[in-house]
């Protein structure tokens, strides 16, 4: 496994297995910054949300990255205020100019809202048929908003992205979407440096000569998940890629399983009906 490692999709696509989260990253310099960075140093998949309002910012580091569009993937999301038939077709326009990329990777619908979810997932099959993006899927979705949208689906979602981490191991998601094909991401794999101090975290970190940031990371790719850390300096990019060149032993990911203690650093989607 490597940098540039890929997983495939449900519909063929490659995705890279790591990625550069841009969620509170700023506008501007620093949006610009952090992918320019990451490109650089051969990170080739980044994860942008109309909501972070720095589309516009990372379509240019793109563009300038002399990176050839085709080996980068780019993932943005439909925000909640944009759900519904209309409303989902523009907001994806908007995003396109934002960006202003040939096309986009995956489009995820942010969140599962109440009322029109269905509504908006045929609106995305419409978008993905028409060819202006690759490949479509969720985010924030547990198991019973995706049994729902199976139901009325003709495209499976390729990917669900949602919290996941060492202390949020959320198994019975991860097994049901690899039975149905679809590939989870991790967003906030580093529990936003919250448990770093953890001794346990700590000692295993010890033990592989790794910071504690790149023990969450190589766990979460092990358990073949698409990871998506988040930084805005150049250090810590490079750190966060810097985990391919260990593995965790069987006994040591068990252990690290057990980390798990429902501790959540975002909203909790589960009670959205």
């Amino acid at each position: 496994m490597t940098l540039q490692s890929t997983i495939k999709l449900n519909n063929g696509i490659e995705i890279p297995a790591l990625g550069l989260g841009t969620y509170l990253t700023n506008p501007g310099k620093e949006a610009r910054y952090s992918v320019l960075t990451a490109l650089e140093l051969g990170y080739r998949h980044i994860d942008t949300a109309a909501f972070y309002a720095n589309e516009e910012d990372i379509g240019a580091a793109v563009r300038e990255s002399g990176v050839p569009r085709n080996e980068i993937f780019v993932t943005t999301k439909l925000w909640n205020s944009d759900h519904g038939t209309d409303k989902a077709r523009k907001a994806f326009d908007t995003s396109m100019k934002k960006l202003k990329l040939d096309y986009i990777d995956l489009y995820l619908i942010h969140w599962p809202l109440e009322d029109k979810r269905r509504e908006t997932w045929l609106a995305l099959e419409k978008i993905y048929e028409s060819g202006a993006c690759r490949s479509i899927g969720v985010s924030n979705y547990t198991i019973r908003h995706i049994e729902e949208l199976l139901e009325y689906s003709s495209v499976v979602p390729v990917a669900n992205q949602v919290e996941f981490h060492a202390y949020l191991y959320q198994k019975e998601l991860l097994d049901y979407c690899k039975s149905k094909g679809i590939v989870l991401e991790a967003y906030t794999p580093l529990v936003r440096g919250k448990k770093f101090g953890d001794p346990k975290l700590k000692s295993f970190a010890q033990k592989y000569g790794k910071t504690p940031a790149q023990m969450l990371i190589r766990w979460t790719l092990q358990l073949g998940i698409v990871t998506l850390p988040k930084s805005v300096h150049r250090e810590r990019i490079a750190e966060n890629a810097e985990v391919f060149d260990f593995d965790i032993s069987p006994e040591d990911m068990a252990e690290m399983n057990r980390l798990h203690c429902d501790y959540r650093v975002c909203w909790d989607p589960s009670n959205i009906k």
